[in-house]
């Protein structure tokens, strides 16, 4: 394990022993990457743990993955995030999906196997991430062989389709997935609008919620003068997700 990684974020943990700790994760025989354990605050412990991966464009140290992790874990989420290969190497195109997919199911099997802290050993295992990391996450939870390894995926953003492309879609492996599933859109996402979402969600067979953000962008941004504003947007999220986890885990929250 590594030393706690105070710069993430300083004076949120009262004890020093739980503050975030870098830990390292094998890939492959040559390949490692970095994950970041949040412990939950105060030892007011969920019972679930939540394995956030990070988007396209930056790593899990970026302000938007540090402050969804740091918030969800003093609502009291034991939460993980990591870079994937190519955001470790500091490389700036992502890996291809496979290998990505790879770099996930290692993150998972840490997780079980107990490699990630004794802070993290809970009784629920949820995935998911912002933008691409969401969409891989949803790949590999749409995998049989996941169906009993996680307890449900968080979407932060899902890109359905790049851009000005709405033709090409990421839709194909939704069916797949019977793991519950959150996704929380905002109204002007230029990857895809909930309006966009909604016909692609409807029939599939897991339990879905889409949670819109009015006024919010693929990363939820929001005008400068909206109501709600864009700290109270941040706090809305955070408290949508920890309601949603608790209702896939009612029995279990502590």
């Amino acid at each position: 394990m590594g030393s706690p990684v105070t710069e993430q974020a300083p004076h949120c943990w009262e004890n020093a022993a739980e503050m975030p700790e870098a830990i390292r994760v094998d890939v492959t025989p040559t390949e490692h990457v970095t994950a970041i354990v949040y412990p939950a605050a105060g030892g007011n412990r969920a019972g679930v743990s939540l394995i956030l991966a990070h988007g396209a464009g930056a790593n899990q140290t970026s302000a938007f993955m540090v402050r969804f992790a740091t918030a969800l874990a003093m609502r009291g989420i034991d939460t993980v995030t990591f870079n994937f290969l190519y955001s470790e190497a500091r490389r700036r195109l992502p890996d291809k999906n496979d290998k990505l997919e790879a770099c996930w199911r290692k993150m998972i099997a840490a997780w079980h196997e107990g490699k990630l802290g004794k802070s993290v050993a809970a009784d629920e295992l949820f995935i998911g991430g912002k933008s691409m990391g969401g969409r891989i996450a949803s790949q590999v939870a749409a995998a049989p062989s996941s169906s009993h390894d996680i307890a449900g995926v968080v979407l932060l953003g899902y890109p359905l389709h790049p851009p000005g492309q709405p033709e090409k879609l990421r839709t194909k492996h939704l069916p797949a997935i019977r793991a519950p599933m959150l996704l929380v859109q905002g109204s002007r996402d230029a990857f895809g609008t909930p309006e966009e979402l909604r016909p692609f969600l409807a029939p599939l067979a897991a339990p879905t919620e889409l949670y819109v953000v009015e006024g919010g962008d693929h990363s939820y941004k929001v005008a400068k003068k909206a109501v709600p504003s864009q700290e109270q947007v941040h706090e809305l999220i955070v408290a949508e997700v920890e309601r949603w986890l608790r209702r896939q885990v009612p029995n279990g929250w502590r």
